[in-house]
């Protein structure tokens, strides 16, 4: 629309004096309605004053017609005749240059929003993209500012705060946003780049903007964000459930209003058994999550099995190993929406907007082991191809996690099966001590670990306790342990001090080390503490190989930790091991334990020794009490090893229960011997037992004087086996030989083995002991 120049003049105070016809036809105002009228009384608003002392700007002018009109003044000073100020004139034209020039054209025709605001931020110009945008022609919102024309939102304020700043400073400016247009549908991302516009003389006249369309840009960073934030969010556990848990966490509500996954049963399950698919897939539903709260969409229960028809989008992308993506109006779509509403109908109102879904089959190293569904019902963007690479990237990721998680479990509930096979399953009743265990797998990542402990009863009542650690985790680590357990009973069937034991058991890792030619003889490492407690002498002889020493709580409340040299770990090989002895009042506590229930990566060691001291003090009323009062208080919120705790309450016979004498190596003194036995078993009421019992000893003593060295002694016990014991001088054991038919002797010992409930020998510090224990009647056992 062309406007002819319009002039008009103004005396010092504002007062129109001269009115030209170009100024009628911009205003509609007639030289005699103007002229002698104050030039604010055609003002629509108040020129600001940084526009009057610069005498330029642009003003909004009332048309005759009551509509603004924008206006680019510019005003010349008059002097009179004597000099001084006669009045102004000013010139006026529509804001903007010329139109017809080629920087014009290449303004109004840029394939980007490009605007123009004078100082005060109010529109100068606008081409055809922005008024596209804006979604209102140019004319429209000439003169007008910036903030009269958007919604009052945070976008807009720091849009208008940045167009500001560059008035105000004169530097250019970037501004990135996320946000909608009064003429878009959507919410599209934009880069801003705002200059100051200067004239010749290097005044700052307004602000130039060009806004660049970024969405796909923008959308690009998102999906690269959203793998970075998978990578470090999903697959934090070794739990199954909660990968699933996290991969919907990831993509609700950036990518997806919904997201569920569904997983095969044989996933959850501990054996790993895939079966191809039929026409119809079962699954069941591990997680899923919304932006709505509830997850109101959701037609399956957690934990719920959903079949899914053949042709069903998640059936078929599990088939076909591929992502299938849905649309509103596609017959595959329909179908599923009318069977979810079919399914659920108390969430038919939420899924009323759903336009697009897709299903993700989740694959890992071959094998299908579900599938994740995404769907979109407020973000109005249908998913496309960029969307699709996105979701098999992220499904990918996922999947491996998720199979991580069930190799897990599935490696840990065989680690604990066998280790469940090989710790003790019940301690029956000992005449030594009271006993009471904990064992605490680890939930860590790192797995079960190899950690055992076991009470194994021994020659003349006395028992042997025993706790240790294998280094590492995992299915080799309890195979170790399983090895380590067996040989340390085959070990105590010998009946070896604890030092000696630990040195046999040393000599034996390090066998298994060299052995073991594969990558896991760092699992081979071990430590253990072994002990002997005898109920006869009240005394406990212990030895650890790298183990943490026992507690033990006397009777009168005093605790501590028991003196001793560890010693090395087994497997170090060429270092001793030493045993240390101490006397135990009756009833007193032994605390074996392994490293999990005190050390800490987070934790004083020598504190938490300190709690585990004063824990062992607290009143119980049972041993199994005191375990649960010593677990709560001293092992770690997230233990990240494997817990093992063997308590002992000792016990003593007493010396009614225990009869000695000592035996003159002369054969002549047996039948006085059998006698004195014989008198016994009468004072104990084990009169039953007395034939039994002669041949024993006859056979025990006898061969003691012919074949071992003085001095000999014979002891009877009495507990809930008969026991008689025969010792010598001489460390030569004897042994089991079948005797022929016309041999003198070699019998005893096998008319021993085959009148006693067991027999054996062990080595002592002057010679030996030949033992055999019989059987006794419950209601023979002593009082």
């Amino acid at each position: 629309m062309e406007h002819p120049s319009a002039v008009a003049t103004l005396d010092p105070h504002g007062t129109v004096t001269g009115w030209s016809e170009g100024a009628r036809r911009l205003t509609g105002y007639p030289a005699g309605e103007a002229v002698g009228r104050a030039a604010r009384e055609l003002l629509a608003e108040d020129v600001e004053a940084d526009a009057l002392t610069a005498l330029s700007g642009t003003v909004r002018m009332r048309h005759r017609d009551g509509t603004p009109v924008a206006l680019r003044l510019r005003a010349c000073a008059l002097t009179g005749p004597d000099g001084g100020p006669a009045g102004y004139a000013v010139t006026a034209e529509p804001p903007g240059p010329e139109r017809s020039s080629l920087a014009e054209l290449a303004f109004e025709q840029a394939a980007m929003s490009m605007s123009v605001f004078d100082t005060r931020q109010r529109y100068l110009r606008l081409n055809d993209v922005a008024c596209q945008v804006m979604g209102v022609p140019e004319e429209a919102l000439i003169g007008r500012c910036f903030s009269d024309s958007v919604e009052d939102a945070e976008h807009s304020q720091g849009f208008l705060r940045h167009l500001r700043q560059v008035a105000e400073t004169g530097r250019p400016e970037r501004y990135e946003s996320f946000t909608g247009a009064p003429a878009l549908n959507r919410d599209h991302a934009w880069t801003t780049e705002m200059w100051p516009v200067r004239d010749a003389s290097g005044a700052l006249l307004g602000t130039g903007l060009a806004a660049f369309d970024s969405t796909e840009q923008y959308w690009a960073r998102e999906r690269l964000a959203l793998l970075n934030k998978a990578a470090a969010a999903i697959g934090t556990t070794l739990d199954l459930v909660r990968t699933a848990e996290e991969l919907v966490e990831v993509v609700v509500p950036r990518f997806a209003d919904f997201a569920s996954v569904d997983l095969l049963e044989w996933v959850l399950g501990a054996e790993e058994s895939p079966e191809p698919f039929n026409e119809e897939v079962a699954l069941r539903r591990v997680a899923h999550g919304s932006v709505t709260e509830g997850t109101p969409e959701a037609a399956v229960r957690l934990g719920q099995v959903d079949v899914h028809p053949a042709l069903s989008p998640p059936a078929r992308a599990m088939r076909e190993g591929r992502v299938l993506v849905s649309q509103a109006g596609e017959p595959s779509f329909v179908r599923w929406v009318a069977e979810r509403d079919r399914r659920g109908p108390a969430g038919r109102p939420y899924r009323t907007g759903a336009h697009s879904m897709m299903a993700v089959p989740l694959r890992a190293r071959g094998v299908t082991l579900g599938v994740a569904v995404a769907v979109r019902m407020e973000k109005p963007d249908a998913y496309g191809t960029e969307d699709v690479v996105f979701a098999e990237e992220l499904a990918s990721r996922a999947a491996v996690c998720i199979d991580n998680a069930r190799r897990f479990a599935r490696e840990r509930s065989t680690a604990l099966t066998l280790q469940h096979s090989l710790l003790p399953k019940d301690m029956p009743g000992q005449a030594a001590v009271e006993v009471a265990h904990r064992y605490l797998p680890s939930v860590s990542a790192a797995g079960i670990g190899g950690d055992w402990f076991d009470v194994i009863p021994l020659a003349g009542s006395r028992v042997a306790l025993v706790v240790g650690d294998v280094v590492g985790h995992g299915i080799p680590s309890t195979a170790t342990m399983g090895r380590l357990c067996t040989a340390v009973r085959t070990l105590a069937d010998v009946d070896l001090p604890p030092d000696e034991l630990l040195t046999h058991l040393d000599d034996l890792v390090i066998h298994l080390v060299a052995g073991d030619s594969g990558d896991e003889v760092a699992e081979l490492g071990a430590t253990c503490l072994y002990a002997v407690y005898d109920p006869v002498s009240r005394s406990l002889a212990l030895a650890a190989a790298g183990h943490p020493a026992p507690a033990v709580v006397l009777p009168d409340g005093t605790t501590r930790l028991v003196d001793m040299t560890a010693g090395p770990p087994l497997g170090v090989g060429g270092l001793p091991f030493e045993a240390t002895e101490l006397d135990l009042p009756e009833g007193s506590v032994v605390a074996l334990y392994t490293d999990g229930l005190v050390e800490d990566r987070d934790r004083d060691v020598d504190h938490a020794l300190a709690e585990l001291c004063r824990a062992l003090t607290a009143p119980a009323h049972s041993l199994d009490a005191l375990c649960d009062t010593v677990l709560k208080a001293v092992m770690p919120e997230e233990p990240g090893d494997d817990v093992a705790l063997l308590l002992a309450r000792t016990r003593a016979l007493g010396t009614d229960q225990i009869r000695t004498w000592d035996v003159h190596p002369d054969p002549a003194h047996v039948a006085a011997i059998r006698r004195s036995v014989t008198e016994q078993l009468t004072a104990w009421g084990l009169d039953e037992t007395a034939f039994v019992t002669e041949l024993v000893v006859s056979e025990l003593v006898t061969n003691a004087i012919r074949y071992g060295e003085p001095p000999i002694q014979l002891r009877l016990i009495r507990d809930s086996a008969l026991i008689c014991e025969v010792s010598d001088g001489s460390p030569t054991s004897p042994h089991l030989r079948r005797a022929h038919a016309y041999d003198e002797g070699g019998r005893g010992l096998l008319l021993v083995a085959q009148l006693t409930q067991r027999w054996g020998s062990r080595q002592t510090g002057t010679g030996k002991t030949i033992w055999a224990e019989q059987p006794l009647p419950a209601d023979l056992w002593p009082p």
